[in-house]
């Protein structure tokens, strides 16, 4: 019962000339998923396109209208240093954000047990009311808050392993003591987060520069994992960034393809003792194409179990 949703119109959005998050990532993701032949065992959908009502679960109005305001008849512009807005980056948002939904859908419905979303922009560092770091909208934590609203969820665990701190899923954890957030991250790189963790509903664990596979493992199995276990989450909801594979330019750790099979595999043992098994994972970072493409396939065959 697994199920792999996309969009086309993810690739609308476009950062500009140089520019580290392009949609060339969904493309390679899913090439490799069909040069490894993985592609033809998952069952795959396109996503709906999110409405207004659905974004602001967990944005402000000002923030939807600042984005609708901003948007370009045509070129790129600039909303930040590192996040830009073309004519279709809505349009491609709503159908990041949909996607997350209809992840959420399935795993209710019982049509599916785990999602991928392979989509973009990516959303984790989107605050409450702004955009940031190449993302536009929070697309997990509005996939958290549509499961409380729609489904009653009582205590939703979002994992984030990218290796640039989610903070605006940290924003959304502080307003929202049903989620559990967990987040391993490289020290004094953007988002330049503080590293406390201060808050009942939060982990952070910050990871050295130059840290490599041993120390990402040992404090997801010695932190993350037994407080997960303690949390008893009905649902988790995976941030899954590949930027801290050794290959990755926006990084300095030295993560290879095979510790995001590990971690994946340890993630789906939690949710098969307290979730029924149900896990949705979304993509956020991941800039070096090869080493995206191999990392994702290597987590989707552990969120899959597709040994083949």
């Amino acid at each position: 019962m697994n199920l792999y949703i996309t969009h086309s119109s993810c690739r609308l959005h476009d950062n500009g000339p140089d520019h580290p998050e392009i949609a060339q990532r969904m493309s390679r993701i899913q090439d490799q998923l069909i040069s490894s032949q993985l592609f033809d065992w998952i069952p795959q959908m396109e996503s709906r396109a999110a409405s207004d009502a659905e974004l602001l679960l967990c944005h402000a109005a000002s923030h939807l209208e600042n984005i609708k305001a901003k948007l370009p008849k045509e070129g790129v512009v600039c909303i930040d240093d590192e996040t830009c807005l073309t004519p279709g980056s809505l349009l491609a948002a709503r159908h990041a954000v949909g996607a997350v939904l209809d992840a959420v859908d399935a795993v209710e419905s019982g049509k599916a047990q785990k999602v991928f979303c392979n989509v973009r922009p990516p959303g984790h560092h989107a605050e409450y009311d702004h955009a940031m770091g190449f993302c536009l909208f929070n697309n997990v934590a509005i996939g958290a808050a549509y499961a409380f609203e729609k489904y009653g969820y009582e205590r939703i665990a979002i994992v984030d392993f990218d290796i640039h701190h989610g903070n605006g899923t940290e924003s959304y954890a502080r307003r929202e003591p049903r989620v559990f957030f967990a987040s391993s991250f490289e020290s004094d790189i953007y988002p330049f987060s503080e590293a406390k963790s201060d808050i009942p509903n939060m982990l952070k664990m910050p990871l050295p520069k130059y840290g490599d596979g041993e120390r990402f493992r040992t404090v997801w199995r010695e932190l993350a994992f037994p407080a997960l276990r303690a949390f008893k989450p009905q649902l988790i909801l995976i941030s899954a960034g590949f930027d801290g594979h050794t290959l990755d330019p926006m990084a300095n750790m030295r993560l290879h393809e095979k510790d995001y099979f590990w971690i994946t595999e340890e993630i789906n043992a939690i949710a098969k003792e307290f979730a029924s098994g149900k896990v949705i994972s979304v993509l956020e970072g991941g800039y070096d194409l090869e080493a995206l493409s191999l990392s994702a396939r290597e987590h989707i065959k552990a969120l899959f179990e597709l040994h083949l």
